[in-house]
């Protein structure tokens, strides 16, 4: 039964490829909406605390896009890439300190810091949500 399928008999879902730039400008639009949503509800502070989260989830972003296209270079070369888990991590390492600083000091409410770095997240399943409705309603992209 199964053993009888040719995939190139089998038709091919017209389905749209993934993009992290769609990712990162639904994460700036949210980070955006939400910090003005959060000055306007709680305070300027808050507020504020998104833009700085939502800036550090951007730069943990473009950090580990950075390393890991380094990575993955020197392997398409056929030589071992060469990474300490230290060099990795240090991103880690520089944000969790950003956070303890900020956390520390109070400039701005850590659970409004927070949510702007889980930025990504909820861009992702915004994401996913509108290439959900978009199949169901038959467009081809959004």
């Amino acid at each position: 039964m199964s053993d009888d399928l040719d995939p190139s008999q089998l038709q091919t879902l017209d389905a749209p490829v993934p993009s992290n730039r769609r990712i990162l400008v639904i994460m700036a639009i949210a980070g955006f909406f939400g910090a003005v949503a959060g000055a306007v509800a709680v305070s300027a502070g808050f507020g504020g605390g998104i833009l700085i989260g939502t800036a550090f989830a951007f730069l943990n972003y473009l950090w580990l896009q950075r390393s890991l296209k380094t990575i993955f270079a020197s392997a398409r070369t056929g030589e071992r890439p060469r990474m300490l888990v230290g060099k990795y991590f240090l991103r880690f390492i520089v944000l969790g300190l950003a956070v303890a600083v900020i956390f520390i000091t109070g400039w701005v409410p850590i659970v409004a810091l927070l949510l702007g770095m889980a930025g990504f997240g909820f861009a992702t399943v915004i994401d996913g949500f509108i290439r959900i409705f978009t199949g169901i309603l038959g467009n081809k992209e959004l």
